[in-house]
């Protein structure tokens, strides 16, 4: 596989505290990669520095062979980069299909075009939201919200892509839309790295998985399913057991009938 994304002796800090220590990692072309990992761990300022919102960084980062520094975003850039962050906020009433033309603002001069309308229309239908198209992007759930940035991500045409806990606020028939069309555009070609906190719907979606423990980033090579658990035992700190089904294998917590 084509080596799309290279980590290089990568280390950050905040003052005080050392966030990421000689991370190395290679994120093949046209995967989904999947990110597992504790809160606090580094998965979100990893994030942040791959998609350019923290510059401050030591160490070298290659997309597709070009240094992250110098690709610039614009619809002409030498690779374009999609992020959605795990948490965003807005205090203006936008109409939906307005916040969701704002990520085609790349692509057109002056005004979005009938092309980039129906783009928008077209990406809402995919999840089934084109009722929502008129409403203000405030008054939207927390989970039509997600949806809504997932669209207007989308609408970038991104060649990787990266999501910071996609489902997060979703109920089960939109984390499983979701996923499916994740899966859908890695098919197509697109590269997305994704943190997740579920390790079920990880191992079920993902191509390749990383678990981020002590400021590194490891990838989880195991293909067995026993040292797949222990090597999760040992990222979360929990007891693990897998419970087998007629497709694989599930993992869950291990709990005493007595609570102990």
């Amino acid at each position: 596989m084509e080596k799309f994304i290279q980590i290089k002796n990568l280390s950050f800090s905040f003052p005080g505290q050392q966030v990421l220590v000689d991370v190395n990692a290679e994120f093949n072309a046209g995967e989904l990669s999947v990110i597992l990992g504790r809160n606090g761990s580094g998965k979100s300022s990893l994030f942040n520095i791959l998609s350019g919102l923290e510059r401050k960084y030591n160490g070298e980062i290659y997309f597709d062979g070009v240094g992250r520094k110098e690709i610039k975003p614009h619809k002409d850039a030498k690779v374009r980069i999609g992020f959605m962050p795990q948490f965003h906020h807005s205090t203006f009433p936008f109409q939906v299909l307005d916040v969701l033309l704002t990520g085609r603002a790349a692509f057109s001069k002056y005004a979005p075009t009938a092309k980039d309308k129906k783009m928008a229309v077209d990406t809402l239908q995919s999840f089934g939201l084109e009722h929502l198209k008129d409403k203000p992007y405030t008054s939207l759930s927390g989970g039509e919200r997600q949806l809504i940035l997932l669209c207007r991500i989308l609408l970038q045409e991104p060649d990787v892509l990266f999501l910071d806990e996609p489902t997060n606020h979703l109920d089960l028939h939109y984390q499983v839309a979701v996923l499916n069309h994740i899966k859908r555009l890695v098919k197509k070609g697109t590269t997305v790295i994704c943190i997740m906190h579920d390790p079920n719907l990880a191992l079920m979606y993902g191509d390749r998985f990383f678990l981020m423990k002590d400021s590194k980033l490891n990838e989880l090579s195991e293909t067995n399913i026993n040292d797949r658990l222990i090597a999760l035992e040992k990222t979360y700190g929990v007891e693990l057991e897998n419970v087998p089904y007629p497709n694989g294998h599930l993992i869950v917590p291990k709990v005493s009938i007595n609570g102990d």
